[in-house]
């Protein structure tokens, strides 16, 4: 099985990058190397790009982290209790809608143009995304199965963490697939706009030194750091999760 998605993987990569060579061919403009000058400049720029990998990974990982340490408790809660939930979700359907984005400025006069600012929108972005969905599939457990797991002497305690908590870990495993994508989005513009570090900045100043290789080698850097995450949350659905399989 892992062999065959590996296979897959390889096969859709090289599908992209024959797409990526075509159309390159086709348009036939500086502004769009080919799959060649991205790897050259790849190459040519991988010690410093390194370094920008490293700060774009952390800024990443911990806002995820803790968006999922704070949301997925409180989604929990919220999905089993509906005092809390219709406390709470008029809040969250209020400030859902808001672009976080633009709150960037407000976090940079606040915490300065270094890692705080850009985790701090990251975070406020998937949040809700995460708090939603714990709160759902929380909301969907059936009330017989909690039932009787209580008649057999569990408390409140262990059937959030025996029956609960299993019961919504696919989903949150889910929410998190999602928010990572919108937490890269997030990473690019934030980088771009302030700050003198991360994949966002190294693809900028590839676009203003017109140094087109290298600026698709940060694209390509972006793109591969996603597909770790996503892999990386995969083997999470599998060691957590082993009736998913």
């Amino acid at each position: 099985m892992e062999k065959r998605r590996t296979v897959t993987y390889l096969g859709s990569i090289f599908f992209l990058f024959s797409c990526w060579w075509l159309l390159a061919r086709v348009i036939n403009n500086p502004g769009l190397p080919g799959p060649g000058p991205a790897l050259e400049g790849l190459t040519r720029s991988w010690p410093d790009l390194a370094q920008h990998l490293y700060v774009s990974v952390y800024r990443v990982v911990v806002s995820l982290t803790l968006a999922l340490l704070l949301a997925v408790p409180l989604g929990l809660w919220a999905g089993r209790n509906r005092a809390l939930d219709s406390f709470l979700a008029p809040m969250v359907y209020l400030l859902y809608p808001i672009p976080k984005v633009a709150l960037l400025p407000v976090a940079m006069v606040l915490l300065g143009i270094g890692d705080g600012a850009k985790m701090l929108i990251i975070f406020l972005v998937i949040f809700n995304q995460i708090l939603i969905t714990t709160r759902d599939a929380a909301r969907k457990i059936p009330e017989q199965l909690l039932l009787s797991v209580a008649s057999l002497g569990a408390g409140k305690a262990s059937l959030f963490r025996h029956v609960i908590l299993p019961a919504c870990l696919p989903d949150i495993i889910t929410a998190s697939r999602i928010s990572l994508g919108s937490a890269i989005s997030v990473l690019f513009l934030s980088e771009t706009i302030a700050g003198n570090s991360g994949l966002g900045y190294f693809i900028l100043d590839g676009l203003f030194r017109a140094d087109y290789g290298t600026m698709f080698a940060g694209i390509l850097t972006m793109a591969g750091m996603g597909l770790v995450l996503y892999i990386l949350l995969h083997l999470c659905e599998y060691l957590l999760c082993p009736w998913q399989r």
